[in-house]
């Protein structure tokens, strides 16, 4: 079992040289890491602005934005949570949250920038279309 798992970690160079490429693409890493760098200040002012309307708001204490959510039951927030785990794995961006039978409070940065990126935003969105359906 220990050769298995260590075959599934390092790519044998006999593939590599045949032309096997890994499948993570670096177009990938290039889109991820365009996506984690600080917001311009227009960005920022217009964006923030959209996100502000929809119950997110500055946290002062640092680069980030929050958001307290409420749902009827626990079994709905955690559905809701499940669904935006899915899509943070997908984005490679996990947020901080807590929850507490029916709230979730969600706090999100970038920490490779330290501070918000278009990642954030693009997160915030889908977690406000998600929150709408529950």
């Amino acid at each position: 079992m220990r050769w298995l798992m260590f075959t599934l970690r390092s790519w044998p160079s006999s593939l590599l040289k045949q032309g096997f490429k890994p499948p993570l693409q670096p177009v990938l890493h290039a889109k991820m890491a365009m996506d984690s760098h600080w917001l311009s200040p227009s960005e920022r002012e217009q964006l923030l602005l959209e996100l502000k309307a929809t119950g997110w708001v500055e946290l002062e204490e640092r680069d980030a934005i929050y958001k307290e959510l409420t749902f009827k039951t626990f079994n709905q927030a955690f559905g809701f949570m499940s669904r935006v785990a899915l899509q943070s794995e997908r984005m490679n961006h996990h947020p901080e949250w807590f929850n507490v039978y029916n709230k979730v409070q969600i706090t999100l940065t970038t920490h490779e920038c330290g501070g918000l990126s278009k990642r954030d935003i693009k997160l915030a969105k889908f977690i406000d279309k998600v929150a709408l359906t529950m």
